[in-house]
């Protein structure tokens, strides 16, 4: 397990204290080489926002059976396409987990764990759990008669949010501890996002939906419980200078 060190770091502007001190001077007499200002470039942020449009948009039902119950969902005065674009986000993040735990294996191959870290059965687990909430969201979405491969708005909004995330566990240079973190943004936003589709669930009638929904909500709790022992076991490891790594178990 790559550690922390000091080392030949210049980024900072401490490194070069006779430098920096030219480099504010100059800054200070030397305008921006763009004009304009703070509040103009606000003013085009806010002209793009409003022409932009939106990010996509849900697909009206591909079944007979998917307009009846949107039909009955309009009657009742719930805009189906709420809940539609709900359970979409909830699957393109399912999806994301389910790749971000797949890297955080091939990290565990490469580099091993450490004390009180997680096992490759650990992280196996977690990473199946993911895929089996993708299969239940996707059987939740057909039986509104919708469209599961279809990208809803909140799940375009959820990828690009998430993207980040995926980027720390498949960037080689942040070790297996350092990914935690990434992990840690990860269930946090896992956990209050099944807790609010479940509350969103219900207001559609959905009552056993909801009732499926609790126990994926249950297994994120426990695994935001995983992370934050093991996130917490490296620390304390490092803040002791103690050597973390263990052997690497190969894949099977």
């Amino acid at each position: 397990m790559k550690q922390i060190k000091m080392g030949t770091n210049t980024t900072g502007i401490a490194t070069s204290p006779i430098d920096s001190k030219e480099l504010i001077e100059f800054a200070q007499v030397i305008p921006p080489s763009s004009p304009g200002s703070e509040a103009e470039a606000a003013a085009v942020r806010s002209e793009y926002a409003r022409e932009s449009g939106t990010v996509g948009s849900v697909p009206p039902p591909a079944s007979v059976k998917g307009i009846i119950k949107a039909a009955g969902e309009l009657i009742h005065g719930r805009p189906p396409a709420l809940l539609i674009d709900k359970l979409g986000e909830r699957l393109q993040f399912e999806r994301s987990g389910t790749r971000l735990y797949e890297a955080m294996i091939a990290k565990h191959d490469a580099e091993g764990s450490f004390e009180g870290g997680p096992t490759r059965a650990d992280l196996e687990a977690i990473r199946d759990d993911e895929l089996r909430h993708f299969a239940l969201l996707k059987r939740a979405i057909e039986r509104l008669g919708a469209d599961p491969t279809a990208m809803t708005p909140g799940a375009d909004v959820v990828g690009l949010a998430s993207s980040g995330v995926l980027a720390v566990a498949v960037e080689p240079r942040i070790n297996l501890g350092q990914s935690l973190q990434a992990l840690l943004v990860a269930e946090l936003t896992d956990n209050d996002s099944w807790r609010m589709l479940i509350d969103l669930a219900i207001a559609y009638g959905q009552d056993e939906m909801a009732a499926e929904f609790r126990v994926a909500e249950q297994h994120e709790a426990i695994h935001l419980e995983r992370v934050r022992a093991w996130l917490s076991s490296k620390l304390a490891l490092d803040a002791r200078g103690e050597p973390t790594s263990t052997t690497p178990q190969q894949a099977a």
